[in-house]
Protein backbone atom coordinates (compact mmCIF):
# COMPACT_ATOMS: atom_id res chain seq x y z
CA UNK A 1 0.00 0.00 0.00
CA UNK A 2 1.47 3.54 -0.83
CA UNK A 3 2.84 5.85 2.03
CA UNK A 4 -0.18 8.31 1.87
CA UNK A 5 -2.67 5.78 1.77
CA UNK A 6 -1.18 3.92 4.75
CA UNK A 7 -1.17 7.30 6.73
CA UNK A 8 -4.41 8.55 5.70
CA UNK A 9 -5.96 5.22 7.26
CA UNK A 10 -3.62 6.09 10.34
CA UNK A 11 -5.41 9.51 10.36
CA UNK A 12 -9.26 8.24 9.70
CA UNK A 13 -8.97 4.91 12.35
CA UNK A 14 -6.25 5.49 14.89
CA UNK A 15 -5.53 3.27 17.14
CA UNK A 16 -8.02 0.59 15.48
CA UNK A 17 -5.64 0.05 12.37
CA UNK A 18 -3.52 -2.51 12.59
CA UNK A 19 -0.75 -2.92 10.18
CA UNK A 20 1.27 -6.01 8.26
CA UNK A 21 -1.18 -8.34 10.04
CA UNK A 22 -1.37 -12.12 9.45
CA UNK A 23 -4.18 -13.30 8.37
CA UNK A 24 -3.33 -17.02 9.39
CA UNK A 25 -4.72 -16.12 12.74
CA UNK A 26 -8.16 -15.14 11.04
CA UNK A 27 -8.65 -18.06 9.12
CA UNK A 28 -9.54 -20.97 10.09
CA UNK A 29 -7.40 -23.26 8.00
CA UNK A 30 -5.08 -21.04 9.93
CA UNK A 31 -2.88 -20.30 7.13
CA UNK A 32 -2.39 -16.74 4.65
CA UNK A 33 -0.16 -14.19 4.12
CA UNK A 34 -0.42 -10.28 5.93
CA UNK A 35 -3.01 -7.89 5.37
CA UNK A 36 -1.59 -4.08 4.67
CA UNK A 37 -3.85 -3.36 6.85
CA UNK A 38 -6.77 -4.47 9.09
CA UNK A 39 -9.93 -2.70 11.50
CA UNK A 40 -12.07 -5.12 14.00
CA UNK A 41 -16.02 -3.90 13.73
CA UNK A 42 -18.27 -4.81 16.52
CA UNK A 43 -21.89 -3.72 14.86
CA UNK A 44 -23.81 -3.61 12.15
CA UNK A 45 -23.22 0.00 12.01
CA UNK A 46 -19.57 0.50 12.58
CA UNK A 47 -19.30 -2.44 9.48
CA UNK A 48 -21.83 -0.13 7.55
CA UNK A 49 -19.52 3.14 8.22
CA UNK A 50 -16.78 1.87 8.11
CA UNK A 51 -17.04 0.57 4.35
CA UNK A 52 -18.28 3.51 3.37
CA UNK A 53 -15.41 5.54 4.91
CA UNK A 54 -12.66 2.94 3.10
CA UNK A 55 -15.16 3.17 -0.56
CA UNK A 56 -14.82 7.32 0.10
CA UNK A 57 -11.22 6.54 0.45
CA UNK A 58 -11.03 4.34 -2.32
CA UNK A 59 -9.39 1.76 -0.84
CA UNK A 60 -9.95 -2.22 -1.10
CA UNK A 61 -12.19 -4.09 1.20
CA UNK A 62 -11.84 -7.16 2.15
CA UNK A 63 -14.30 -8.46 4.89
CA UNK A 64 -13.77 -11.90 6.61
CA UNK A 65 -16.13 -13.38 9.46
CA UNK A 66 -14.30 -16.70 10.86
CA UNK A 67 -12.48 -16.90 8.05
CA UNK A 68 -13.87 -20.40 6.81
CA UNK A 69 -14.13 -20.93 3.24
CA UNK A 70 -11.71 -19.17 2.41
CA UNK A 71 -7.97 -19.74 1.36
CA UNK A 72 -5.87 -16.09 1.30
CA UNK A 73 -2.84 -16.60 -0.59
CA UNK A 74 0.78 -16.72 0.79
CA UNK A 75 1.66 -12.45 -0.78
CA UNK A 76 -1.37 -11.98 1.40
CA UNK A 77 -4.30 -9.38 0.93
CA UNK A 78 -3.77 -5.39 -0.33
CA UNK A 79 -5.53 -2.80 0.95
CA UNK A 80 -7.88 -3.10 4.37
CA UNK A 81 -9.17 -6.71 5.69
CA UNK A 82 -12.13 -5.97 8.26
CA UNK A 83 -12.92 -8.55 10.84
CA UNK A 84 -16.64 -8.94 11.21
CA UNK A 85 -17.60 -9.20 14.74
CA UNK A 86 -21.07 -7.87 14.64
CA UNK A 87 -23.12 -10.24 16.70
CA UNK A 88 -26.08 -8.47 17.70
CA UNK A 89 -29.06 -10.73 17.78
CA UNK A 90 -32.96 -10.15 18.64
CA UNK A 91 -36.11 -12.55 18.02
CA UNK A 92 -39.54 -11.48 17.58
CA UNK A 93 -41.10 -14.83 18.98
CA UNK A 94 -44.57 -12.45 18.98
CA UNK A 95 -44.75 -13.00 15.70
CA UNK A 96 -46.32 -15.62 13.10
CA UNK A 97 -44.40 -16.86 12.10
CA UNK A 98 -41.82 -15.88 14.94
CA UNK A 99 -38.54 -14.19 13.13
CA UNK A 100 -34.73 -13.04 14.19
CA UNK A 101 -33.01 -9.92 13.09
CA UNK A 102 -29.61 -11.41 13.53
CA UNK A 103 -25.99 -9.22 12.79
CA UNK A 104 -23.52 -11.04 10.39
CA UNK A 105 -20.85 -11.74 12.67
CA UNK A 106 -22.60 -14.08 14.48
CA UNK A 107 -22.29 -17.49 14.11
CA UNK A 108 -25.28 -19.64 13.04
CA UNK A 109 -24.74 -22.01 15.35
CA UNK A 110 -24.91 -19.17 18.45
CA UNK A 111 -28.46 -18.61 16.42
CA UNK A 112 -29.57 -22.15 16.72
CA UNK A 113 -28.37 -22.37 19.66
CA UNK A 114 -30.58 -19.27 21.14
CA UNK A 115 -33.48 -20.43 19.04
CA UNK A 116 -33.86 -23.98 20.87
CA UNK A 117 -34.07 -22.12 24.30
CA UNK A 118 -37.07 -20.12 22.93
CA UNK A 119 -39.11 -23.38 21.27
CA UNK A 120 -38.10 -22.17 17.61
CA UNK A 121 -37.97 -25.07 14.86
CA UNK A 122 -37.06 -24.61 11.25
CA UNK A 123 -32.73 -23.66 12.24
CA UNK A 124 -31.32 -27.27 13.55
CA UNK A 125 -29.51 -27.80 10.27
CA UNK A 126 -27.18 -25.00 11.46
CA UNK A 127 -26.31 -26.29 14.62
CA UNK A 128 -22.40 -26.23 14.91
CA UNK A 129 -21.72 -25.32 11.36
CA UNK A 130 -18.92 -23.33 10.55
CA UNK A 131 -18.76 -19.40 9.58
CA UNK A 132 -20.42 -16.61 10.46
CA UNK A 133 -23.83 -15.37 9.13
CA UNK A 134 -22.94 -13.00 6.66
CA UNK A 135 -20.60 -15.67 4.88
CA UNK A 136 -23.26 -18.07 5.23
CA UNK A 137 -26.34 -15.56 3.20
CA UNK A 138 -23.26 -14.66 0.74
CA UNK A 139 -22.95 -18.46 -0.32
CA UNK A 140 -26.57 -19.96 0.64
CA UNK A 141 -24.83 -22.48 3.46
CA UNK A 142 -27.01 -25.76 3.88
CA UNK A 143 -26.26 -28.93 5.73
CA UNK A 144 -28.94 -31.70 6.77
CA UNK A 145 -31.88 -30.71 4.29
CA UNK A 146 -31.57 -27.16 5.05
CA UNK A 147 -30.07 -23.82 3.80
CA UNK A 148 -29.95 -20.50 4.46
CA UNK A 149 -32.34 -19.80 1.69
CA UNK A 150 -35.25 -21.71 3.29
CA UNK A 151 -34.42 -19.76 6.74
CA UNK A 152 -33.92 -16.08 5.46
CA UNK A 153 -36.88 -13.59 4.65
CA UNK A 154 -35.06 -10.19 3.84
CA UNK A 155 -30.80 -9.01 3.98
CA UNK A 156 -29.59 -6.11 5.23
CA UNK A 157 -26.67 -4.35 2.53
CA UNK A 158 -24.52 -1.26 2.69
CA UNK A 159 -23.78 -0.34 -1.18
CA UNK A 160 -20.39 1.24 -2.10
CA UNK A 161 -23.26 3.68 -4.84
CA UNK A 162 -26.58 3.42 -2.83
CA UNK A 163 -25.91 3.32 0.32
CA UNK A 164 -28.08 0.77 2.99
CA UNK A 165 -30.44 -1.10 1.43
CA UNK A 166 -33.03 -4.12 1.97
CA UNK A 167 -33.38 -7.05 -0.42
CA UNK A 168 -35.73 -9.46 0.05
CA UNK A 169 -34.91 -13.14 -0.21
CA UNK A 170 -36.01 -13.15 -3.96
CA UNK A 171 -33.36 -10.84 -4.73
CA UNK A 172 -30.95 -13.04 -2.97
CA UNK A 173 -31.01 -15.22 -6.38
CA UNK A 174 -30.28 -18.33 -4.35
CA UNK A 175 -29.15 -21.98 -6.05
CA UNK A 176 -26.91 -24.64 -4.37
CA UNK A 177 -24.29 -23.02 -2.59
CA UNK A 178 -24.14 -19.71 -4.40
CA UNK A 179 -26.17 -16.23 -4.51
CA UNK A 180 -26.05 -13.24 -6.82
CA UNK A 181 -23.74 -11.89 -4.81
CA UNK A 182 -21.25 -14.62 -4.87
CA UNK A 183 -21.93 -14.97 -8.77
CA UNK A 184 -21.40 -11.14 -9.64
CA UNK A 185 -19.52 -9.21 -6.95
CA UNK A 186 -20.91 -6.65 -6.60
CA UNK A 187 -19.53 -3.88 -4.18
CA UNK A 188 -21.71 -4.63 -1.30
CA UNK A 189 -21.53 -5.70 2.64
CA UNK A 190 -24.10 -7.82 4.15
CA UNK A 191 -24.98 -6.32 7.62
CA UNK A 192 -27.59 -8.14 9.01
CA UNK A 193 -30.30 -10.69 8.09
CA UNK A 194 -33.64 -11.26 9.19
CA UNK A 195 -35.16 -14.66 9.12
CA UNK A 196 -38.22 -17.01 9.98
CA UNK A 197 -38.42 -20.34 12.11
CA UNK A 198 -41.91 -22.03 13.77
CA UNK A 199 -43.01 -22.86 16.87
CA UNK A 200 -41.90 -25.97 18.45
CA UNK A 201 -40.91 -28.32 21.35
CA UNK A 202 -37.42 -27.80 22.55
CA UNK A 203 -36.92 -30.99 23.51
CA UNK A 204 -37.43 -32.16 19.95
CA UNK A 205 -35.89 -29.70 18.50
CA UNK A 206 -32.68 -30.03 21.18
CA UNK A 207 -32.85 -33.61 19.97
CA UNK A 208 -32.18 -32.86 16.24
CA UNK A 209 -29.71 -30.43 17.02
CA UNK A 210 -27.53 -33.27 18.97
CA UNK A 211 -28.32 -35.88 16.10
CA UNK A 212 -26.98 -33.61 13.61
CA UNK A 213 -23.94 -32.24 15.79
CA UNK A 214 -23.05 -35.62 16.58
CA UNK A 215 -23.39 -36.88 12.98
CA UNK A 216 -21.38 -33.76 11.81
CA UNK A 217 -18.34 -34.43 14.29
CA UNK A 218 -18.22 -38.50 13.21
CA UNK A 219 -17.81 -37.60 9.72
CA UNK A 220 -15.89 -34.12 9.14
CA UNK A 221 -12.65 -34.17 10.35
CA UNK A 222 -10.79 -32.50 13.47
CA UNK A 223 -7.70 -30.24 12.33
CA UNK A 224 -7.53 -26.69 10.19
CA UNK A 225 -9.15 -26.49 7.00
CA UNK A 226 -11.80 -24.43 5.21
CA UNK A 227 -14.46 -26.95 5.46
CA UNK A 228 -16.35 -28.53 2.54
CA UNK A 229 -13.68 -27.54 -0.16
CA UNK A 230 -15.90 -28.95 -3.21
CA UNK A 231 -19.59 -28.63 -4.17
CA UNK A 232 -21.12 -31.65 -4.84
CA UNK A 233 -21.57 -32.02 -8.63
CA UNK A 234 -25.30 -33.12 -9.67
CA UNK A 235 -25.60 -36.62 -8.71
CA UNK A 236 -22.46 -37.10 -7.52
CA UNK A 237 -20.52 -36.88 -4.11
CA UNK A 238 -17.20 -34.72 -3.88
CA UNK A 239 -15.28 -36.63 -1.36
CA UNK A 240 -16.33 -39.55 -3.08
CA UNK A 241 -14.82 -38.61 -6.29
CA UNK A 242 -11.73 -37.90 -4.86
CA UNK A 243 -11.66 -40.87 -2.84
CA UNK A 244 -11.95 -43.21 -5.90
CA UNK A 245 -9.68 -41.07 -7.73
CA UNK A 246 -7.26 -42.56 -5.00
CA UNK A 247 -6.09 -39.27 -3.70
CA UNK A 248 -7.31 -39.60 -0.11
CA UNK A 249 -4.60 -38.74 2.38
CA UNK A 250 -2.67 -36.94 -0.43
CA UNK A 251 -0.29 -34.55 0.18
CA UNK A 252 1.98 -31.49 -0.82
CA UNK A 253 3.70 -29.64 1.72
CA UNK A 254 1.95 -29.56 4.83
CA UNK A 255 -1.32 -29.54 2.77
CA UNK A 256 -2.87 -32.75 3.02
CA UNK A 257 -6.70 -34.37 1.65
CA UNK A 258 -8.12 -35.86 4.80
CA UNK A 259 -7.84 -40.05 5.33
CA UNK A 260 -11.19 -39.66 7.16
CA UNK A 261 -13.15 -37.26 4.47
CA UNK A 262 -11.55 -36.46 0.88
CA UNK A 263 -13.42 -32.78 0.90
CA UNK A 264 -11.59 -31.34 3.70
CA UNK A 265 -8.28 -30.11 3.09
CA UNK A 266 -6.14 -30.14 6.32
CA UNK A 267 -4.00 -27.94 7.03
CA UNK A 268 -0.90 -29.55 9.20
CA UNK A 269 1.70 -27.28 10.60
CA UNK A 270 2.92 -24.10 8.94
CA UNK A 271 1.16 -24.54 5.75
CA UNK A 272 1.81 -22.82 2.81
CA UNK A 273 -1.33 -21.47 0.71
CA UNK A 274 0.63 -22.20 -2.39
CA UNK A 275 0.93 -25.82 -1.56
CA UNK A 276 -3.20 -25.92 -0.69
CA UNK A 277 -4.08 -24.47 -4.04
CA UNK A 278 -1.78 -26.90 -5.65
CA UNK A 279 -3.36 -29.51 -3.81
CA UNK A 280 -7.18 -27.97 -4.83
CA UNK A 281 -5.86 -27.55 -8.64
CA UNK A 282 -4.67 -31.76 -9.07
CA UNK A 283 -8.07 -32.72 -6.97
CA UNK A 284 -9.74 -31.05 -10.26
CA UNK A 285 -7.48 -32.21 -12.53
CA UNK A 286 -7.32 -35.86 -11.20
CA UNK A 287 -10.99 -36.17 -11.21
CA UNK A 288 -11.65 -34.57 -14.53
CA UNK A 289 -8.94 -37.10 -15.70
CA UNK A 290 -10.49 -39.79 -14.72
CA UNK A 291 -14.13 -39.39 -14.51
CA UNK A 292 -15.10 -36.28 -16.83
CA UNK A 293 -16.28 -34.25 -13.95
CA UNK A 294 -15.01 -31.02 -13.15
CA UNK A 295 -14.98 -29.62 -9.55
CA UNK A 296 -16.09 -26.68 -8.83
CA UNK A 297 -14.35 -24.76 -5.12
CA UNK A 298 -17.29 -24.13 -2.46
CA UNK A 299 -13.96 -22.13 -1.20
CA UNK A 300 -13.07 -18.66 -2.16
CA UNK A 301 -9.36 -17.98 -3.46
CA UNK A 302 -8.49 -14.48 -2.45
CA UNK A 303 -5.36 -12.20 -2.54
CA UNK A 304 -2.08 -12.18 -3.87
CA UNK A 305 -0.22 -15.46 -4.64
Amino acid sequence: MEASALSSLRECFGKRLQENVPLSSYTAARIGGPADALVLVHSADDLAQTSEKLWKMDVPITLLGSGSNVLVGDKGVRGVVIINRARQVKFSTQLEPPTVHAESGVTPNDIAQRAERLGLAGFEWAASIPGTLGGAIYGNAGAFDGDIAGNLVSVELVHRQSGRQIWPVIKMEYGYRTSVLKREHPPVVILSAEMAFRHGDSRLIRARMEQISEQRHRNQPPGASMGSMFKNPAGEKAGSLIEKAGLKGRRIGNAEVSPQHANFFISDGQTRSEDMKALIELAQKTVFDKFGVRLEPEIEIIGEW
